[in-house]
């Protein structure tokens, strides 16, 4: 079994320019559920969107050619793809001459899937169409208008609160405040999440202590994201329930996880935000 300390992070690596699939570390998702009780049928579904921006090859020709990829992940794939060894692949294109796009974007959707152990999605667009990229930011309550006081920085799930007492509520809260450091590494990750549910109203100072709490914790961005979810699950008991995390890119390269229960939600819409 492939573990995070096996992976190239935190280690020097020399970068391949010639296509290389093998250089993509797949880690199982499993062993991080197991830690959140989460074995059997999952309390969500969802996806991990990643961006690529430093995606370059040669055409036949020789010539290089640029382009923005999106690469879809189901979160019900067996495994998760280690960032790191993400961008090493994605470098071994750089002096590879393919026939064209779709010729990249079939052998990056053949690798990245085999990786994943389920159907990767990947679209590409080129250079002509990045005027079409656009931006946006997470709609919601912003939590971080509220004046707390915090002195802890590890996840506490118990001091999350909802009011149980009352008609439940729909809403959809919002922070930029979500900073986690990388689980080989400990080098920060920094996010906006985007939470949205039905249910007892959901304390909004407990909620954000909560996710200030990610600020020293070693975990990779869809583990944290399942771990948000899972907790506010269990603590808040809501019926409907959405996690979302846009995380600033590394290496040409961001995550961002998205876990529901909606049964009819929509996949959110990739819109890079301002810090992205």
């Amino acid at each position: 079994m492939n573990l995070p300390e096996h992976s190239p992070l935190g280690k020097s690596s020399s970068y391949r320019t010639d296509y290389a699939p093998e250089l993509l570390f797949p880690i199982p998702r499993q062993a991080k559920r197991d830690e959140l009780g989460l074995q059997g049928t999952l309390p969500f579904f969802g996806v991990d969107i990643w961006n690529g921006y430093e995606l370059s090859w040669l055409n036949m020709r020789g010539k290089p050619q640029v382009a923005v990829a999106r690469f879809s992940i189901p979160a019900d794939s067996p495994n998760l793809i280690e960032s790191k060894s993400f961008k090493l692949y994605l470098n071994s294109f750089n002096q590879t001459r393919l026939a064209g796009p779709d010729a990249l974007r079939m052998l990056l959707q053949q690798d990245l899937s085999a990786a994943a152990g389920g159907n990767v999605h990947v679209s590409l667009t080129m250079q002509e169409d990045f005027g079409k990229l656009e931006m946006g930011e997470l709609e919601g309550q912003l939590l971080d208008r509220l004046d707390i006081e915090v002195d802890n920085y590890s996840p506490q799930p118990e001091t999350l609160k909802a009011n149980f007492d009352d008609l439940p509520v729909e809403e959809t809260l919002v922070s930029h405040l979500l900073k986690s450091n990388c689980l080989v590494t400990g080098q920060p990750d920094w996010g906006s999440v985007q939470i949205s549910y039905y249910g007892p109203q959901i304390d909004q100072e407990s909620l954000l202590k909560y996710l200030i709490g990610f600020r020293e914790h070693n975990e990779f961005h869809e583990q944290c994201v399942e771990r948000i979810f899972t907790d506010i699950l269990r603590q808040c008991k809501p019926q409907h329930l959405t996690v979302y995390a846009r995380y600033t890119r590394r290496g040409g390269l961001d995550i961002n996880p998205w876990r529901t229960n909606f049964s009819s939600a929509q996949r959110p819409s990739n819109l890079r935000n301002a810090r992205q």
